[in-house]
């Protein structure tokens, strides 16, 4: 890493998508920084679905505080900041943003690297992931617990209701497709509008119609939980009481891409960030990840973004092997310019429990370090 940069990576975002995407430039020798300001959908979790390996009993705490601790023991830093702003330093140094030559080539002003902001201090990085995410709209009250008769995941939590009465709580197309989607996995499904016109479109009436499902037009007056805090049943206004295991609030999402449109960054039609299939945005040195792309949002997915960007950002900077082109200019790579990892992440590499040698017993990892060199 060039003395003139803290890190090499700045990932934004502590979730699954930007902490398995700092697991990956970390390991593969880049001084990697996570900032994180806590909470986020994960940490939302009661349990954790979907994860091969991970258990049902796994709670989104748990499992990103394990990340962290990875990411970690690799060498990466991990701060609970909120990151206030990120800048090219190319736009700070006033060469404004890549052109495209006519070819399909870029000029990339991002060897600039970029500015960071965060907790009050200033950090400068070679490059900046973004894994910031969205939240999710939530509905009024009366309202049962996330994660116990509220839910916001129908691939994750849909295996809960099988053959459960179930809600759906929304009024546009998006609304009527969960609640024929959750047909699938159980006979009993409604619409609850809450005293709202249905917004959905003709077809989608049409379709509606011809499923099983119930609107129920009327707003709720109350709620029914059982004894571990799980939605029994809805009051409504009428002097109705439904009863409901559980359902999916579709009010739309809320996307943190506040620092995307600092940075001028393409955004599609739905509100997320436009990114190629290695998370790279519209502007050179600039990644994207996770719940703030398109796709669908689950652990395993983001944690595959993540993995795409670390790699791609890895690729981007690694210096070997030199180019002909490089080589002209800077002369061959000798002995004493490898390996290309600092002696910060050397050290920790050599003595963890992950290196083919593994730990050294009786060798401090300085002097390791030293001897290795």
């Amino acid at each position: 890493m060039s003395q003139e940069f803290d890190y090499d990576v700045v990932v934004v975002g502590g979730g699954p998508a930007g902490l398995s995407a700092a697991l990956y430039t970390v390991r593969l020798g880049l001084e990697t920084a996570v900032f994180d300001r806590g909470g986020g959908r994960a940490a939302m979790m009661q349990d954790t679905h979907n994860v091969i390996g991970v258990t049902e009993e796994t709670s989104g705490a748990e499992f990103l505080r394990t990340a962290r601790e990875q990411v970690e023991s690799y060498g990466g830093d991990h701060q609970q900041a909120l990151v206030e702003e990120v800048t090219s330093l190319a736009d700070d140094a006033g060469e404004g943003d890549a052109a495209d030559d006519g070819a399909g080539e870029r000029d990339s002003d991002a060897d600039l690297g970029f500015r960071v902001v965060a907790g009050g201090e200033e950090y400068d990085a070679r490059r900046v992931v973004l894994a910031t995410g969205f939240t999710d709209e939530r509905p009024d009250p009366p309202l049962p617990r996330t994660g116990r008769g509220l839910h916001y995941c129908l691939h994750c939590d849909a295996y809960m209701f099988v053959d459960e009465p179930v809600y759906v709580m929304g009024t546009g197309d998006s609304a009527a497709y969960v609640a024929m989607i959750m047909l699938n996995f159980t006979g009993e499904v409604d619409v609850l509008t809450r005293g709202a016109e249905p917004e959905w479109s003709e077809d989608t009436a049409t379709m509606l119609e011809n499923h099983p499902v119930d609107v129920i037009r009327e707003e709720i007056a109350g709620m029914n939980r059982d004894g571990n805090g799980w939605l029994e049943s809805f009051e409504f206004e009428d002097g109705t009481t439904r009863e409901y295991r559980g359902g999916f609030p579709m009010y739309g999402s809320d996307y943190h891409a506040e620092l995307a449109d600092a940075l001028g960054l393409e955004r599609n039609d739905d509100g997320t960030v436009a990114v190629d299939d290695h998370g790279r945005t519209s502007r050179d040195g600039v990644y994207a990840v996770g719940d703030l792309t398109p796709g669908h949002n689950q652990i395993p997915v983001a944690m595959g973004e993540g993995a795409n960007a670390g790699i791609a950002v890895h690729m981007d900077l690694r210096p070997f092997p030199r180019s002909t082109g490089g080589i002209e200019e800077l002369g061959p790579v000798s002995e004493s310019d490898v390996p290309a990892i600092s002696p910060e992440l050397l050290a920790t590499a050599v003595t963890h429990e992950g290196h083919a040698a593994g730990p050294r017993e009786g060798v401090e990892p300085e002097e390791e370090a030293a001897a290795d060199d």
